[in-house]
């Protein structure tokens, strides 16, 4: 009989995009007696007979399996359905304290003058019963213990979290005696972990349970049974223990006591469908309001993006200063600014030079690196006036400086460099070299050590090509420099003109009428003559190669006297 019942009784996760409270189960017990296996052992008997008959089946079958031994019940989410034990205590008034109780009452009393009970074994625990939420963790336990499964013991996290609705509402408040300094635990024992450390949950419960007391005597409080427990919260989740039967075989449920009974236990979702009319009801009511969101959005938001004037290109850039690495002393910053070359332009209130902190170097590797994580943005327009053969217009230039203090607050220049603004949008990593001006000599070296003091240029863009060089070659000669560090930025850009639109308005453009020419049909007959187009110059090239050398020969000076 061990073959006959299903033992896998596990938590089955669900996540339905319905609401919760259209969920349904149809939960059925049945008790199984020595008369009623003997009795389906001798139905397989006679059914493998051939000789055998409908008149000796039924009278096989005993009454005492229908009745008070079998109940089906349909149950829906947060349903409530009296036990005999609620119902016999909820009908005193007096013994009702909260709230609930007495609301209890009242739809007790309105089942009694209706007579409408529907379900006898079968009963609920809500969300809002102090059962479900004071219920001990050994108690549900206990409680599914009966349930046949596969040895297993609950983890640490169960045993945690069984106890977080019941821990919030014995919370006190803290002692204020007590002082602050004693709050953190140090050396927390495991049980005060297991008390203290419980994750949070916001989830709904509801017990489906049921009292398998004899017969006759029903209502007994330590014959309650918990058969299904459903856990759901806010995000469509659902969580069944144990799983649906699925055309499975039964959940056995073995009680306490002398009699050791025997029941069956079925759990099936019978939820009811959407028709396909209701689901495109529902698809529609999705987008429209969708539709209303979006916009709602836009009014807030606005239609047209803010856009530069017709043959103006806007350049954006957000960049950070990195890191520094390589230089002779510590305490290093960076002096930076911004030069336009022609034709460019930016805002007013845009600042076209910056200072980052002081930092102290850091060693990593063999090398000393000053990490500054200085953010910079900067903002500048391109309008050419007149029509010239270059495309793309001479970009901004970024000139640098690192400078050193020391103790005395006395600043060395530790190199020059400069940075080139991208042409290219996106992301860019650039680490630049930088180089300073050296004075040949002993005293020009003890000068820079002692008071600090070191050869500057006076045009900082002579790093590059200064702005009021005219000629056409710069020379440097005779300039002593010595190679210092390196400076490494991150970059960010962005370009923004009509010009883009309008080139992808266009493709757009030629892609619609090209859709509207049989586009596909087109391509795939181009595709068939190109291959055909291949294959023949492969058989050419083929045929070619096996003639003699005299006829090619031959046949070139005739290709080349008819051209001529």
């Amino acid at each position: 009989m061990a073959d006959f019942w299903n033992t896998d009784t596990g938590e089955a996760v669900f996540r339905s995009r319905d609401a919760v409270k259209n969920l349904r189960i149809k939960v059925r017990i049945e008790r199984v007696t020595s008369t009623a296996a003997l009795s389906q052992h001798l139905q397989q008997q006679i059914l493998s007979q051939q000789d055998g008959g409908d008149i000796e089946l039924e009278t096989l079958t005993p009454q005492s399996q229908t009745g008070d031994n079998e109940e089906e019940l349909v149950v829906g989410w947060q349903e409530k359905l009296f036990s005999q034990y609620e119902m016999e205590l909820f009908q005193n008034e007096a013994a009702c304290q909260t709230p609930l109780d007495r609301q209890y009452h009242t739809e007790i009393k309105a089942l009694n003058r209706a007579k409408g009970r529907r379900n006898n074994r079968i009963f609920t625990y809500t969300d809002h019963d102090r059962y479900t939420n004071c219920l001990p963790f050994h108690q549900l336990q206990h409680t599914t213990e009966l349930l046949t499964t596969t040895k297993s013991s609950p983890t640490f996290l169960a045993q945690r979290m069984a106890s977080v609705r019941h821990r919030r509402q014995d919370r006190r408040t803290m002692d204020s005696s007590i002082p602050k300094s004693k709050i953190i635990n140090w050396e927390p024992t495991e049980e005060f972990v297991r008390s203290s450390h419980v994750v949070n949950s916001t989830m709904q419960t509801m017990h489906i349970m049921g009292d398998l007391s004899p017969p006759g005597r029903l209502g007994q409080k330590e014959s309650e049974c918990l058969l299904v427990t459903i856990k759901t919260d806010g995000n469509g989740t659902v969580i069944i223990k144990p799983d649906f039967n699925k055309g499975k075989e039964p959940y056995r449920i073995v009680t306490d006591g002398e009699k050791r009974e025997v029941w069956r236990l079925y759990v099936e979702n019978v939820s009811t469908t959407m028709k396909p009319e209701e689901t495109e009801r529902e698809q529609n009511m999705y987008k429209d309001l969708y539709v209303r969101h979006k916009e709602y959005l836009n009014s807030l938001v606005g239609q047209d993006f803010e856009m530069p004037p017709v043959g103006v290109l806007r350049y954006m850039m957000n960049g950070e200063i990195v890191s520094a690495k390589g230089f002779e002393y510590d305490n290093l910053y960076i002096h930076f600014f911004m030069e336009l070359p022609n034709n460019w332009s930016s805002l007013p209130f845009q600042s076209h030079s910056g200072v980052t902190q002081t930092c102290q170097t850091k060693t990593l590797g063999k090398e000393n690196v000053a990490f500054f994580s200085y953010p910079f943005s900067f903002e500048a327009f391109y309008m050419c006036e007149k029509e010239s053969e270059e495309s793309v217009p001479q970009w901004p230039v970024l000139y640098f400086k690192v400078l050193s203090l020391d103790s005395w607050q006395r600043y060395r220049t530790e190199g020059y460099g400069y940075l080139l603004f991208p042409a290219m949008p996106g992301k860019h990593t650039i680490t630049c070299h930088t180089w300073r001006p050296l004075q040949t000599g002993t005293v020009s070296a003890l000068r820079r050590f002692f008071i600090g003091g070191s050869p500057e240029l006076e045009d900082h863009s002579y790093v590059r090509i200064p702005g009021t060089f005219k000629g056409e070659r710069l020379s440097r000669f005779g300039f002593c420099t010595e190679t210092t560090g390196s400076v490494t930025f991150n970059l960010h850009c962005i370009q923004q003109a009509r010009a883009f639109i309008d080139a992808a308005m266009l493709k757009k453009r030629r892609q619609k009428v090209f859709d509207q020419l049989g586009g596909f049909s087109q391509q795939g007959a181009v595709c068939t003559i190109l291959e055909a187009f291949q294959r023949a110059r492969r058989k050419m090239k083929e045929a070619r190669e096996t003639l003699p050398r005299d006829i090619i020969n031959t046949t070139a000076q005739l290709q080349t006297e008819s051209s001529a």
